[in-house]
């Protein structure tokens, strides 16, 4: 195993390091395929308020399970060992979810976070044939659907930068409330 910073990470020898690779792939496609086709079901179907409050849960689920991901890749695995220690509740959960933070990471930023980010966009698409509906100059159009594209884009980087710094000074925590959750469930 490697040591990086807080987090070992375990070195695979052939096919073995694209197994974990292969499984997000597939994963990422059938996730995709699903909100996919209930994204453009719905939302095409509906109007712009519908579409608006769709593009708002999808971008905080983009922000919070990036912001998981960043918890995860920080967190301190010492800190989640002492808590194991002292029997605090979801520490044993943390302390997976930290061992396994590459995997944690790759799920949580990347195939959650695109996901968000492609049904943003198709929930912005809708949006913005909604708006230039009646309008024919397609100058217009262009414009609007760039607008709205924009709009969402800058939303988006604004809620990371401001979790992405409370992540990175609260990772322990973060993921110790992660594994509570967890451990409800599981």
């Amino acid at each position: 195993m490697k040591r990086y910073s807080k987090i070992e990470i375990q070195n695979y020898k052939g096919a073995k390091k694209f197994v974990w690779a292969g499984k997000m792939f597939l994963i990422a496609v059938c996730m995709s395929l699903f909100f996919g086709f209930i994204s453009q079901t719905l939302l095409t179907n509906m109007g712009i308020i519908i579409a608006s409050i769709g593009i708002c849960v999808f971008i905080f689920l983009s922000v919070l399970f990036d912001m998981i991901g960043i918890a995860a890749a920080s967190a301190d695995i010492d800190v989640f060992k002492d808590w194991i220690k002292s029997h605090k509740r979801g520490a044993l959960t943390g302390l997976i979810l930290c061992k396994h933070s590459e995997k944690v990471c790759s799920f949580c930023a990347d195939v959650v976070g695109d996901i968000c980010s492609t049904l943003c966009g198709a929930a912005g698409a809708c949006i913005a044939v909604a708006l230039t509906q009646n309008i024919t100059d397609s100058h217009i159009i262009i414009l609007t659907s760039i607008g709205v594209s924009a709009l969402i884009a800058g939303l988006t980087i604004f809620f990371k930068a401001l979790m992405k710094e409370y992540a990175l000074k609260n990772c322990n925590k973060i993921i110790l409330k992660l594994g509570r959750v967890l451990e409800r469930f599981i």
